[in-house]
C-alpha cells in the first residue's frame, strides 16, 4: 500500500473529523461541573478550539506534505524526535483503547447485557482493522457513508427530546449563577483538551488532501460547527434532566432520551444512542489506530501499514481492558489526570513549540539565502 498515491477530499476529512470530535463527547457528556452553564462552557471551548486548529493549520502549512510524525523528525531531530514520536504513538494507542471502552461499557450497561464486554470490543476492532487495511481513501469513504447516518439518528434525537413533558428551556438559568470561575474551570483544560485539543491528529492527516490549499477551511470548520452542533445537543439535555441530574447521569443523553414517551406507545430509544455510539467510536478509534499505524510505519521507514494494523489491533482489545479495574476509576482517571496533565502537553506545548522551532528555520534559512 503506497501512501503518497492516497488523497481524500477535504469533505471526507471534514466528514472524519466531525464523527471524531463527538465520538464519546455527546454520549458521556463535557463541562457538567458548571451546571446549568455548561453550554457556555462549550461556546467557550470552541474559540480555544478555533485556537488550537489555527497551531495546527499554520503547522501544516511550515511542513508542507509532511504529517505530524515528520515534522518532529525534522524539527528535533533523531535523539529528541524520535523518543517523542514513540510516546506519540502510545498516547494514540492509548486513547484508542479509553474510546473502545467507553463503547464497550455502554453496550454492556444498555442492550447486550448477557455479552462479555471482551466480545464486544474484540469484533468491533475486527471490523475496524478490516476496514483500516484498506487505506486512508477506504476510510475516507467509509467516513461518507456513516456521518449522513449518525447525523439524522442524531436529529430524530433531538427532535424526540423537545416532546419530553420535563423539557424547560428555563433550566439553562440563572446565566453565570456561580460565576464566572466554574465556567472557566471547566474550559480549561478539560473541555478544551476533550474534545477539541484531541484533533491534534490532523495533522497526521494533512498531508492526504488532494487540494491542500484546503486545510485551512476542513480544519476550521470541524471545530466550528462541530462546536455548535454540541452546544445545541447541551442545551437539549439540560433543559429534559436539569443540572442536578446531568451531574449524576453516566451517560446524560441516553438518560434525557429514555424519558422520551409519544402516546405512551413508542418509548425506549435507546437503540438509536446505540448506533450512534457505533458510528461516533468508528470514527474516533479508526482515527486513532491510523494515526498511531502510520506514525509507526514512518518511524520504522516502511511503505505498507497492513501488518502493523494488525498488530494494533490485537494490542488495543487488551489494553481496553486493563486500563481501568471498574467503570469509576477508568473515567476518573480518564477525566481527570490523564486530560488536565497529559493532554495540555501532547495537544498544546509540543505543537506550539514545533510551530515556533518552524518560524526560527524559516527566518534562518531566509536570512541566509538573502
Amino acid at each position: 500500500m503506497e501512501m503518497e498515491k492516497e488523497n481524500i477530499s477535504s469533505l471526507q476529512l471534514f466528514y472524519l473529523f466531525i464523527g471524531f470530535e463527538f465520538g464519546t463527547t455527546i454520549i458521556l457528556g463535557v463541562g457538567e461541573g458548571a451546571r446549568q452553564d455548561e453550554w457556555l462552557v462549550l461556546l467557550i471551548s470552541t474559540l480555544c478550539g478555533l485556537i488550537l486548529m489555527g497551531i495546527y493549520i499554520l503547522l501544516a502549512a511550515l511542513y508542507p506534505n509532511q504529517t505530524f510524525v515528520q515534522m518532529l523528525q525534522v524539527s528535533l531531530g533523531k535523539f529528541l524526535g524520535y523518543p517523542i514520536i514513540v510516546i506519540y504513538i502510545i498516547y494514540f494507542i492509548y486513547i484508542a483503547g479509553r474510546v473502545c471502552r467507553d463503547f464497550g461499557e455502554l453496550m454492556v450497561t444498555t442492550i447486550l447485557v448477557e455479552t462479555p464486554i471482551v466480545v464486544i470490543i474484540g469484533s468491533f476492532m475486527v471490523l475496524m482493522i478490516y476496514c483500516l487495511r484498506g487505506g486512508i481513501e477506504t476510510f475516507g469513504r467509509m467516513g461518507e457513508a456513516v456521518f449522513p447516518l449518525f447525523m439524522f439518528s442524531l436529529g430524530i434525537i433531538w427532535i424526540l427530546l423537545l416532546t419530553v413533558k420535563s423539557f424547560n428551556i428555563s433550566n439553562l438559568t440563572p446565566i453565570l449563577g456561580n460565576g464566572l470561575k466554574p465556567v472557566l474551570t471547566e474550559v480549561f483544560p478539560s473541555v478544551t483538551m476533550f474534545p477539541f485539543g484531541e484533533t491534534v491528529t490532523i495533522m497526521m492527516f494533512f498531508p492526504f488532501l488532494n487540494k491542500k490549499k484546503n486545510a485551512g477551511k476542513a480544519g476550521f470548520a470541524v471545530i466550528l460547527i462541530g462546536g455548535i452542533l454540541l452546544t445545541i445537543n447541551s442545551v437539549l439535555i439540560l433543559s429534559v434532566l436539569g443540572p442536578e441530574i446531568i451531574q449524576e447521569a453516566q451517560f446524560p443523553l441516553l438518560s434525557a432520551t429514555r424519558l422520551v414517551s409519544i402516546a405512551d406507545f413508542l418509548e425506549r430509544f435507546d437503540a438509536i444512542i446505540i448506533l450512534m455510539m457505533v458510528a461516533g467510536v468508528f470514527f474516533k478509534v479508526g482515527i486513532y489506530t491510523y494515526s498511531a499505524a502510520l506514525g509507526l510505519s514512518q518511524l520504522i521507514k516502511v511503505n505498507t501499514m497492513k501488518s502493523i494494523l494488525l498488530g494494533l489491533g490485537t494490542i488495543i482489545t487488551p489494553l481496553s481492558l486493563l486500563i481501568g479495574n471498574n467503570l469509576v476509576s477508568f473515567l476518573e482517571f480518564g477525566l481527570g489526570f490523564f486530560n488536565n496533565k497529559v493532554q495540555p502537553i501532547m495537544q498544546l506545548l509540543i505543537p506550539l513549540l514545533l510551530l515556533c522551532i518552524g518560524f526560527i528555520r524559516k527566518k534562518f534559512l531566509t536570512s541566509k539565502n538573502n
